[in-house]
């Protein structure tokens, strides 16, 4: 893509109300805007990034053997009411009529939904277990919506759903999940750790959630450093020893980029989502749901990859792999090393515009792709390139005919 072709424009400062790092570079950099509060576009580059992250998402879902599916966002009132969550679930919900007065929550996550698909598909033992998953629009009621794409209104969630025969068939699934879930997080550069929760209106018995520490996140984490004990506060409340070693507890702020739940029979049962054993007695499906918000964890990736002059992104979910620099007023060999990159399918963002050396770098270092290469007179002289990784103070000359190799 060139740069001058790009649907975005950098910002020098950014706006007032932006508190944390992920929210001010992220609008500096051009990869979101917002129309209302909790309310965000993800434009080109914004958008490239999310994309990265859906797509490893959802490998790692398949690994698991989940199936994809798209659910309605619109979900009827009688739904939310067979399990009582119409009046109960918070947030509360953002609830519309149709013409004919008939009333829909907006999906905020989907238990009803993909229980009442169950319980008229399955019968008997032989259809379990099943796993089901989307990615999909989801809708918060949040009183207070700050910090960018760290609390929203109205964002993207991989919404995963088991569906298991068995207490002890579904918590093994559930713990192939939490690790599942480790390895997305590290594939996304992130270094997380998973600590005990209370399922709140989600419910069930069983509960953890996905936490980067922060300085910036809202979550209150003890956690324990002698054997990797954690939960959050409203789970353990003002324990100070731990209950595992008895060691001393950390408090720390963290931001929950992941939250997995073992429903057991809650939504089955009230919803009669039933199957016959191979006694040919009628049992309840045991469930479980494990949610990731894709907008927060892009947001935390910037949380924990950043410097003074902007974003680090990790090569695994950077927009483009390499940013290529052209300094001099004739485009020809920049033009060419980039035409060579496209041939070979390597990702290159090419800064072709008519701006000054000293613009191009700072857009380039608050943008952070991973690899910047530079075409100048001097590079030329050698008949090279000047190369440096974003995470890096270090420049290294690689002549003009290696480059693909390169990358």
């Amino acid at each position: 893509m060139r740069q001058s072709q790009i649907f975005a424009k950098t910002k020098k400062e950014a706006p007032k109300r932006a508190e944390t790092v992920s929210h001010k570079y992220l609008i500096r950099g051009d990869f979101i805007d917002q129309l209302a509060a909790g309310i965000y576009t993800f434009l080109p580059l914004g958008w490239r990034v999310h994309s990265k992250i859906e797509n490893i998402i959802r490998e790692e879902m398949n690994k698991l053997g989940g199936q994809e599916l798209l659910m309605p966002t619109l979900i009827p009132q009688n739904l939310w009411q067979e399990t009582k969550r119409w009046d109960e679930i918070d947030p509360p919900l953002f609830i519309v009529r149709d013409r004919h007065e008939k009333k829909f929550g907006l999906g905020s996550t989907h238990e009803e939904v993909i229980t009442d698909l169950i319980r008229k598909r399955v019968s008997s033992y032989q259809d379990l277990p099943l796993y089901l998953y989307q990615i999909q629009n989801k809708f918060r009621n949040e009183i207070r919506a700050t910090g960018g794409l760290l609390r929203v209104r109205e964002f993207i969630m991989k919404d995963l759903y088991s569906f298991d025969s068995s207490e002890k068939d579904s918590i093994a699934f559930y713990e192939k999940v939490k690790i599942t879930y480790l390895n997305i997080f590290k594939r996304t550069g992130l270094d997380v750790v998973a600590v005990e929760a209370n399922s709140g209106t989600i419910g069930g018995d069983l509960s953890h959630e996905f936490i980067l520490f922060a300085e910036t996140g809202e979550d209150k984490i003890f956690f324990c450093s002698k054997c990797g004990f954690g939960a959050n506060f409203e789970k353990v409340g003002d324990i100070k020893d731990c209950p595992e070693c008895k060691g001393v507890l950390e408090e720390k702020n963290g931001i929950e980029v992941g939250h997995i739940f073992h429903l057991g029979i809650k939504y089955s049962q009230a919803m009669k989502a039933e199957f016959v054993d191979k006694n040919s007695k009628r049992k309840p499906i045991v469930m479980g749901c494990y949610g990731i918000g894709l907008g927060r964890l892009l947001a935390a990736i910037v949380e924990a990859s950043h410097d003074e002059q902007g974003i680090i992104w990790p090569e695994s979910v950077a927009p483009f792999k390499v940013h290529l620099i052209n300094l001099m007023n004739n485009k020809k060999e920049a033009d060419g090393i980039y035409k060579k990159m496209i041939e070979n399918k390597i990702e290159v963002l090419y800064d072709d515009r008519d701006k000054t050396p000293g613009e191009k770098f700072a857009e380039a270092d608050l943008i952070g792709i991973p690899y910047r290469i530079v075409v100048s007179q001097k590079t030329l002289d050698k008949d090279s390139v000047e190369i440096k990784k974003r995470n890096s103070d270090k420049l290294e000359l690689v002549k003009i005919d290696k480059i693909v190799n390169e990358f």
